[in-house]
């Protein structure tokens, strides 16, 4: 048993050398993919795809995929009449909620959609006022339509995923910039 592991450790001493001196490089990590379940959300069940969709163009340690039949969700959508908001149970798992009183406000529901994603997969509300941070949610003007990541949180997020850092259960809730 003992010459085996040595064995095989030589092997693969010896199989990263000759990589070396051919200038190989390791095979690229596949991102870790969280599956979704959109079917709880009701009339923003295309709004929710094209979030994910925007987080995919974006990151490259994690991809956010339809749940498939007979697998678990990662990541569950409701919809209600309140205000927009996310339950982390750990990185990359939760659910989160469309709230139609912000739709009904005037808030991009793809924005919406893209900011509560970004909570399931790690970051915070960051109350900038900016349209050009996703996640400074509803302090940026109702008229931002924003709905992409920028550099930083795309960045950031690679990096949660990358480390396979783990968070500990959380809520958002969006609320408006004057409450």
């Amino acid at each position: 048993m003992l010459r085996r592991r040595i064995l095989a450790a030589a092997l693969g001493a010896a199989a990263l050398a000759a990589a070396q001196l051919v200038g190989a490089t390791p095979a690229q990590a596949a991102p870790r993919v969280l599956y979704y379940d959109a079917s709880r959300a009701a009339e923003f069940v295309a709004v929710v795809h094209q979030g994910a969709q925007n987080w995919n163009n974006r990151v490259t340690n994690v991809r956010l995929e339809p749940v498939p039949a007979g697998q678990r969700a990662n990541i569950t959508v409701y919809v209600d009449n309140g205000w927009p908001r996310a339950y982390t149970q750990s990185l990359g798992n939760g659910y989160w909620y469309m709230g139609r009183q912000a739709v009904n406000q005037g808030y991009h529901p793809p924005r919406i959609a893209a900011h509560e994603f970004g909570h399931l997969l790690g970051l915070p509300d960051r109350r900038t006022g900016l349209c050009a941070d996703l996640m400074s949610g509803s302090s940026a003007a109702i008229s931002c339509t924003n709905a992409f990541p920028n550099a930083q949180e795309a960045s950031r997020v690679n990096s949660n995923f990358a480390t396979a850092q783990t968070a500990g259960p959380r809520v958002y809730e969006w609320v408006t910039a004057g409450g």
